[in-house]
């Protein structure tokens, strides 16, 4: 005390949990894993309801779901282990350790792409356009990124180098049941092992920002044809560049620069390409339900086999339903087939009929084809 004052300044530092793994007998809970599983329901979730506000068919994000997360945690399992090798397969490593996805370790780059592979699998098999799938589910994604980062709080990882700012994260002394250090799977002894920045949080909160102003600029400007999420990478990668650069633990590196940012870097470049040269407009609700038809689950293989051998179903001109009617009124009636004419041109579409009074005249010869209005 110095004039009655306070001679030192107290930082209030943020906690980091007292362990990430709760025992429920014999079987471990983890917090990451709850976070990535929450993530993906998020994501479903209002992934679907952006694709149904789009006009899309109900229950195609999740079909196509059923092939991307599988793809898209290999991904980034592999991705991880890749540009961490050393932890695995180096002299102190342990190969079996690369199967232990529940100690954490995705990269998101992986992740993305296997994900994006699966997708687009998933896509081929309901004739669903990717780009346009991929504008719906983008803020959605990154949504769940940010959850997920939460599960990085728990495990004690993915922070920053030592600080003393007033929102440092304190990193814990944790042991096990058997009393050896087990940093990430262990219980807090409440030994401040010490305090650095918390990359995961900026990385959240930047992840949140994003997600605001993706979801502005898609009901702002209307943008479609996978620009939408070339913008979520780009702007993922913006901030993911700059949060690496204030990381200290080891990492792998391309030419002294850690490869996570060399990665951002590169994918940053080829996200803002894309949505500079990518400039076809919003795809309309018709091209979003090109495959309208019961669809089969993922693992029914031979309906799938099916499905993906039949023919689209081609929008009618007139305006008609997707089970072969055209709208009269309040009633709907079947289309006419179509006559095979001599000459006539494979885009031409008949004229819709004139309307009076909320129903639809009837044409005197339904022999006539199209030519023969003009």
């Amino acid at each position: 005390m110095a004039d009655g004052g306070v001679s030192g300044a107290v930082l209030a530092y943020l906690p980091s949990p007292a362990r990430g793994v709760w025992q429920l007998g014999p079987f471990p809970l983890r917090a990451y894993a709850l976070c990535i599983i929450l993530g993906i329901i998020v994501a479903i979730w209002w992934g679907e309801r952006r694709w149904r506000a789009r006009g899309g068919q109900p229950g195609a994000i999740l079909d196509v779901a059923m092939f991307a997360v599988p793809f898209g945690l290999v991904g980034g399992r592999l991705y991880h282990v890749a540009t961490d090798w050393q932890k695995y397969f180096g002299a102190d490593g342990n190969p079996v350790d690369a199967l232990k996805i529940y100690q954490g370790g995705l990269g998101i780059w992986g992740a993305v792409l296997l994900g994006g592979v699966g997708a687009w699998i998933g896509c081929r098999v309901y004739k669903i356009p990717l780009p346009a799938l991929g504008d719906a589910v983008a803020p959605p994604i990154l949504l769940a990124q940010a959850i997920g980062r939460i599960g990085n709080y728990f495990n004690q990882e993915l922070y920053g180098r030592e600080t003393d700012v007033p929102w440092g994260l304190e990193i814990y002394r944790r042991v096990g049941d058997d009393g050896r250090l087990d940093m990430m799977n262990g219980v807090s002894t409440g030994v401040v092992e010490k305090v650095v920045h918390p990359t995961f949080l900026y990385e959240l909160l930047w992840n949140l920002l994003v997600v605001v102003l993706l979801v502005y600029v898609d009901k702002r400007f209307r943008i479609g044809h996978g620009r939408l999420f070339a913008l979520y990478v780009a702007g993922y990668c913006f901030g993911r560049f700059f949060v690496e650069l204030m990381r200290a633990d080891e990492a792998t590196k391309i030419a002294g620069i850690r490869i996570n940012s060399f990665t951002s870097a590169v994918v940053f470049l080829c996200a803002i390409a894309y949505f500079l040269f990518a400039t076809k407009g919003r795809e309309t609700p018709e091209q979003l339900r090109p495959g309208a038809s019961p669809r089969p689950w993922p693992w029914q293989f031979r309906a799938l086999r099916a499905a993906g051998a039949a023919p689209a179903e081609k929008p009618s001109a007139a305006g008609g339903s997707e089970t072969g009617t055209a709208a009269v009124g309040s009633e709907s009636v079947p289309e006419a087939e179509p006559r095979p004419t001599e000459g006539r041109r494979e885009n031409e579409t008949a004229e819709p009929a004139a309307e009076s009074s909320g129903t639809a005249s009837e044409s005197a010869d339904s022999g006539k084809t199209a030519s023969d209005k003009n």
